[in-house]
């Protein structure tokens, strides 16, 4: 049997591996388009900023090493041109040389990646960059390099946008982040958001939200990127991060079904319309764990074990490929930010009536020292308590968290069955009472009906009430530095003496730091007559989101005027 693999990164390169391994005897040929095989995109953003120093640490393999272990042909610099289903061949161009040549396959594995989305006014230059292999990593190393940018502007706010700034800011570059959308990150809501835009902030980094980019053009050893109603942005370089699309040209002019956005439609054996030929990686279309539907997910998770589960098909195991939950963690200067499933905005689009919770919880226990602050939201359904999704962001213990999030949501735990979750305890790792277990309480309270809940979206309306009474139950010197507005205070110790202050004709809306004080107000307050509901989150996220939004309306990227 020969089989013939597109496309040598995650999926491709996982693929042959596994193909050797089942089959020692098939002839397997690898193409890739590129000078590497097998090589971390996660890692090129720290390639630039130095973290990694040497890029030959890139790839995990070369071809010559890949061969001398599989026995797998491994044609770089060799991009594949058509594939003809008929005669079961394909047409291959030699980047090196310029021969084109035909080569014959029994079963042929598609997995070409993504290309970089540029918009119509891109131009290539010498000062303007996107970022998706090895050879674009080294280009713009070699820029910064040679020339020490003093500034840089990146377009995109996602995972490489993101990385990319950071990387770029720690060599001492100045750089403006220009995102379409209102806030960083689309994986995550506007709330757990505002903390990395703090974050940013505090580091130097610009931030121009909501801003629509009309050109890009470079001029006088400048790049002058354009911004609608807000001018133009100079700087030295600029690096193009608005996202990617799946590379599915070929499977396309080779008549194969194709699916949302293009991508290739498999099924859960990774095969096409053609059941001689497979597709993995960031061109397919799969069907999304938590809600069923189609999507495209481009990660290398995914990637990877989906090479897995084709190459396994190929040689009769049998594999499936159970839909990826889209499960992330990208670190963000000295923040950690990680997501599973859906967040808000997904879950609304989907149809689905849920809740959340949103809990402060410390990394491991508080008396021990060096302890910080996360802040987690978990997303469930409220018929089923089916767990939909969750968010957290913090500077330890998060992505411990969100593995044993997205763990639950895989094996179809509901969502109060969180608490049950028997996890490890030591002071230095965790509380005797994890922060997942007291997501799941806190479920198992609201779905007991034992507390209500509001969120910060409620606010501008109860403000507007008359029928209410806000309540801050921090102490007084609490109160006094910062407090939301509209809100009296009254200390959660002094509760009790006090209730006489409170009206039982008004529903009583608590807030206190994280959330805990406020719940034990709301079991104080629904025991003596009162209708209450406790702020998810607590003050820290009223303020995270307070203060970002305030600082959105002031901030104006380096170059521009107010």
């Amino acid at each position: 049997m020969k089989i013939i693999i597109i496309g040598g990164v995650a999926g491709g390169a996982t693929a042959a591996a596994r193909l050797r391994r089942l089959d020692e005897n098939a002839e397997i040929v690898l193409f890739e388009r590129s000078g590497f095989i097998s090589y971390a995109n996660c890692g090129l953003p720290y390639y630039v900023g130095g973290v990694i120093e040497d890029g030959e640490e890139l790839s995990l393999q070369t071809p010559e090493a890949f061969y001398k272990r599989f026995r797998i042909v491994v044609k770089v610099r060799h991009e594949v041109k058509k594939i003809d289903r008929a005669e079961k061949k394909v047409i291959v161009a030699d980047l090196e040389n310029g021969v084109t040549f035909s080569e014959n396959y029994d079963k042929l594995i598609l997995s070409p990646g993504a290309r970089p989305l540029v918009p119509q006014y891109y131009k290539a230059g010498e000062r303007t960059f996107t970022l998706r292999t090895v050879e674009d990593a080294l280009k713009i190393r070699e820029f910064t390099d040679r020339n020490a940018p003093k500034s840089a502007l990146v377009l995109g706010g996602g995972f490489i946008g993101l990385e990319m700034a950071e990387n770029l800011q720690e060599r001492g570059i100045r750089v403006t982040i220009v995102q379409r959308g209102g806030h960083l990150l689309n994986t995550v809501d506007e709330d757990i958001a505002s903390f990395i835009h703090a974050e940013f902030r505090r580091r130097g980094v610009e931030l121009l939200l909501n801003a629509d980019v009309t050109d890009i053009a470079e001029r006088d050893g400048k790049v002058f990127t354009a911004v609608k109603d807000r001018g133009e942005i100079p700087t030295d370089m600029a690096v193009l991060a608005i996202g990617v699309v799946p590379e599915s040209s070929l499977a396309k002019e080779a008549g194969l079904r194709l699916g949302v956005k293009g991508a290739v439609a498999v099924n859960d054996r990774m095969q096409t319309s053609d059941p001689d030929i497979y597709a993995v990686g960031d061109a397919v279309e799969t069907e999304y764990f938590v809600t069923g539907e189609k999507a495209v997910v481009s990660l290398a998770g995914p990637a990877n074990k989906q090479g897995r589960v084709a190459a396994d098909n190929i040689c009769g195991v049998g594999s499936r490929y159970g839909g990826p939950q889209g499960s992330s963690v990208i670190k963000l200067f000295g923040l950690t930010a990680a997501t599973t499933g859906l967040n808000e905005k997904a879950a609304r689009a989907a149809g689905y009536d849920f809740e959340k919770v949103v809990l402060s919880p410390s990394s491991h226990a508080g008396y021990y020292p060096g302890a910080k602050v996360m802040t987690m939201k978990v997303l469930y359904e409220r018929k089923t308590l089916k767990l939909l999704g969750a968010e957290i962001v913090g500077r330890e213990g998060v992505d411990k968290r969100i593995d044993v999030l997205a763990t639950a949501m895989r094996a179809g735990m509901k969502a109060d069955e969180l608490k049950e979750l028997d996890l490890a305890y030591a002071p230095p790792y965790s509380s005797a009472k994890d922060p997942v277990n007291m997501a799941g309480f806190m479920i198992e309270n609201i779905e007991k009906g034992l507390v209500k809940q509001f969120h910060y979206e409620d606010l501008a309306s109860l403000r507007k009430r008359g029928d209410v009474v806000l309540l801050d139950t921090r102490t007084a010197g609490e109160y006094r530095r910062a407090h939301a507005e509209g809100f009296i205070n009254i200390p959660l110790d002094d509760l009790r003496g006090r209730l006489d202050e409170l009206d039982k004709g008004k529903t009583v809306f608590i807030m206190c730091q994280s959330g805990v004080r406020s719940y034990v107000a709301a079991r104080i307050l629904s025991q003596n007559g009162f209708d209450c509901y406790h702020f998810s989150g607590g003050y820290r996220l009223y303020e995270s989101i307070f203060a970002d939004k305030a600082a959105a309306e002031e901030a104006y990227p380096c170059g521009m005027e107010k």
